[in-house]
């Protein structure tokens, strides 16, 4: 390949050469001789911050949101799966999350909101908070993540977001309840979406038209005070909705 034709270099393929018919040949990726990065790397969006840049080299910030929220997030469904699993060898057992007529988590645990899937609702928390503590991890540790990998982590956040609002409807105006492990679950579940939808369109890793560009400015510039407005109206509605207890407890 002559001087000139370096651009995509680094791929392998078989040409004929002095080392025979077949022989595979490696070209440097650049000038510089770095290789074509493979696997988890991703190419930037033109004119947007790289979405994958290493960790040590770009905001840490997500990471270390990622690894929070999955490690509180995998403890809380933990303490559920246990306690649920206890009371099904022991109808007497009184888990530690249930104090009282509205805080408590039993009645949850075996309605049909509990197992939405057809199992336990812990079992999909288990599940989806550890892979998002271990990616969170690799961002920490200065893996590059491909483009769609942050495509399912967001699509995974969107869906849990969306049914852990379900389940505050459902824990408010239909149980009557308050599981403080549930809660817990939706604290950290609702800072994951916002984070990562946050890093993802400020990276392009999801493209942002032209006309939502400055919606987004004003979001990055106030992310901590949107997220605790998002938090002050769940707040309300719980206090609204069990005033007369709050009100007894005073």
């Amino acid at each position: 390949m002559g001087n000139g034709g370096n651009a995509w270099a680094g791929t392998r393929r078989d040409r004929p050469g002095a080392d025979g018919p077949g022989a595979t040949a490696v070209e440097p990726a650049d000038p510089a001789g770095r290789p074509r990065p493979t696997g988890l790397s991703a190419a930037p969006a033109s004119g947007a911050a790289a979405p994958d840049e290493p960790a040590d080299r770009g905001d840490r910030g997500i990471g270390w949101v990622m690894v929070l929220t999955g490690i509180i997030g995998w403890l809380a469904s933990f303490r559920l799966a246990v306690d649920e699993w206890r009371l099904l060898k022991d109808p007497d057992h009184r888990p530690s999350c249930d104090i009282d007529a509205v805080i408590g988590c039993v009645e949850a645990m075996f309605s049909r909101q509990g197992s939405v899937f057809g199992f336990p609702n812990p079992m999909v928390g288990l599940g989806a908070f550890a892979v998002v503590a271990a990616l969170g991890l690799a961002v920490l540790g200065g893996a590059r993540l491909n483009r769609w990998l942050w495509w399912g982590l967001n699509a995974g956040a969107l869906a849990g977001v969306v049914f852990t609002h379900w389940f505050i409807h459902q824990s408010l105006y239909e149980l009557g309840r308050l599981c403080p492990y549930c809660m817990v679950v939706w604290f950290v579940t609702i800072a994951l979406f916002w984070y990562l939808t946050l890093h993802t369109l400020r990276h392009g890793i999801v493209p942002v038209p032209s006309g939502g560009r400055r919606a987004l400015a004003v979001a990055l510039e106030n992310r901590a005070l949107l997220l605790a407005a998002w938090y002050g109206v769940i707040a309300m509605l719980v206090l609204t909705r069990f005033w007369e207890y709050w009100i007894g407890l005073l």
